[in-house]
């Protein structure tokens, strides 16, 4: 009996080691901690407002604080404009046949290049591009339970792209205006 109460001690201190390691390192899950400072006062996003894409980047840069989303370029301190709208361009391709010649899995892509403007039209973030893959297998007999599984793996990488389109905003250093010192 006292040896069972040693290996539960020791199981507990490995465990209270592993856990103290893993927050020392700065670990933390994917989607926790997504803030970002943006260097922008206020942002335009060059994409239609009904795009749900537009949707969701405009409630991660508000949700940020500290930057304000504005209607207008004219009017916005940084503007995303985007090259290639990822709802015009994703694709499904074949991936891949099973012996009868038919499909047993589908690549699923979102894609966008995007640039970051500042109010003087200057390129702050050269066109960036980002394209995500994901790989669904198929099966005609689950045709409805794939369709929705294809919509949700489409909606995962929209997050995904927004994330990483925060960051890569976030990364930017926009030049500092120097103010003439007065004599």
């Amino acid at each position: 009996m006292t040896m069972n109460l040693a290996w539960r001690r020791l199981a507990r201190l490995i465990g209270l080691s592993l856990l103290l390691t893993l927050s020392a390192c700065g670990f933390h899950l994917r989607g926790e901690g997504g803030h970002y400072t943006l260097p922008f006062p206020t942002m335009y996003v060059g994409l239609p407002d009904a795009s749900p894409l537009a949707i969701d980047l405009k409630r991660n840069i508000r949700a940020n604080g500290g930057t304000t989303v504005v209607a207008a370029a004219k009017d916005a301190d940084g503007v995303i404009e985007v090259l290639t709208n990822p709802e015009k361009t994703r694709t499904k391709t074949i991936l891949s046949l099973n012996s009868n010649g038919r499909v047993r899995q589908y690549l699923l892509s979102y894609n966008i290049v995007f640039r970051v403007l500042d109010r003087q039209g200057n390129e702050l973030l050269a066109p960036t591009q980002i394209l995500l893959t994901r790989p669904i297998d198929f099966n005609e007999t689950q045709l409805l339970a794939k369709e929705q599984e294809e919509a949700l793996l489409y909606k995962d990488m929209q997050t995904d792209l927004v994330q990483q389109m925060m960051r890569r905003i976030a990364a930017i250093k926009p030049p500092q205006i120097s103010v003439p010192a007065s004599r």
